[in-house]
């Protein structure tokens, strides 16, 4: 205890007065270890699900559906473990920098991982809409012109993208900066020096916000579209109707996106266009909010699929209690109809099937 009275608390190497630091810092490691080992399940889980569906598919238009989705997994979970393993390492080594980064190069590979891992989602989301929406406005183009082969090129294109704004920095001689709580690292957010310093967030903004403009125009498009084709015809294909599981997979991501990611991106505009104050608290919780896109992206394939849709209606409609009378009602009389149209299109042997009481196995057996 200190002459003041005030109580001295050891934390890491230091001691600080009081103990508010020590608890800021458990709450941050274990809410990056919780963010981290969420991410990395929930991704896994998810890309097992997906290349699990790319080996069983045979439909082409589908397979590039796959092909892109299985590769926003792989980046998602890369992410996770890639800045989750730097932020428990910087957390270990009690944030100082000076001792265990002293050439600013884990700062610079931690910045560039940031910004590449937080572009390649929406770079790869903006991907998925256009091909969906060709895929289903022109269906005739998508069959002959984009094959899995364009989709790995685009995927790596998109990838390559991402890295060569990951890298601005460092080729332009702006490496990144340690942000406050000095367990992360990312562009130079305090006073603009010159005007990269004021380009390059503006430029992750832009291209951000851009990605998420292309997903919205692009599925609104195919959602416009998927709807005339409805409404227009009355039996519907097998095409259609994995086209619009796909739209809402696709309709859950945009929105995930637009969520987790808006706030950041207007917000690096905001600090970049305006007068900064250093260290703003509110730079690290719009973070926190965007890394939940790589967490909730999975969950997307893992309950937005036909076979889990259709397990939550049937629950959901045996749950009604008195309306499954009806349902029994509905297949009794099915089954009734059934066999008067084999009494009338069949021979003597047939004719004695509507006679025959229905019996309860009969009817699970055709349900």
């Amino acid at each position: 205890m200190s002459v003041n009275g005030s109580i001295n608390i050891y934390c890491g190497s230091k001691v600080i007065p009081g103990n508010n630091t020590c608890e800021d810092k458990g709450i941050s490691v274990t809410a990056s270890l919780v963010s981290m080992t969420a991410g990395i399940c929930s991704n896994s889980l998810a890309l097992f699900i997906l290349v699990k569906s790319y080996k069983r598919i045979r439909v082409k238009t589908r397979a590039s559906f796959l092909l892109s989705a299985s590769s926003l997994m792989v980046t998602d979970l890369l992410g996770h473990m890639i800045t989750g393993s730097l932020v428990l390492y910087v957390y270990s080594s009690h944030k100082k920098w000076e001792t265990f980064d002293p050439h600013h190069i884990l700062c610079n590979l931690f910045g560039a991982f940031m910004v590449f891992f937080g572009l390649s989602p929406l770079f790869l989301g903006s991907v998925m809409a256009v091909e969906r929406c060709i895929g289903v406005t022109k269906p005739i183009f998508h069959s002959t012109a984009i094959s899995s082969h364009h989709m790995k090129r685009l995927v790596g294109l998109s990838w390559l993208l991402a890295a060569l704004v990951a890298l601005l920095p460092v080729l332009l001689k702006k490496p990144y900066e340690v942000q406050d709580p000095q367990s992360w690292c990312f562009y130079h957010m305090g006073e603009p020096k010159d005007w990269l310093d004021e380009l390059l967030p503006v430029l992750f903004s832009v291209l951000g916000l851009k990605a998420l403009l292309v997903s919205i125009v692009c599925n609104t498009l195919t959602s416009c579209a998927l709807l005339q084709s409805r409404l227009h015809r009355k039996h519907q294909t097998r095409g259609p109707s994995y086209h619009i599981e796909m739209i809402c997979q696709l309709l859950a991501i945009m929105l995930v996106s637009c969520i987790c990611w808006g706030p950041l991106l207007i917000h690096l505009i905001i600090l970049s266009t305006t007068d900064r104050e250093p260290g703003s608290p509110n730079l690290l919780l719009v973070v926190r909010i965007a890394t939940w896109n790589q967490i909730l992206d999975p969950w997307v394939y893992i309950l937005l699929r036909k076979a889990v849709l259709r397990k939550v209606f049937m629950l959901s409609y045996s749950s009604w209690g008195p309306k499954s009378h009806n349902l029994h009602q509905w297949q009794t009389n099915v089954l009734l109809s059934s066999g008067k149209t084999n009494q009338s299109g069949a021979g003597p042997d047939h004719c004695s099937f509507n006679k025959l009481p229905l019996t309860d196995t009969m009817i699970k057996s055709i349900t």
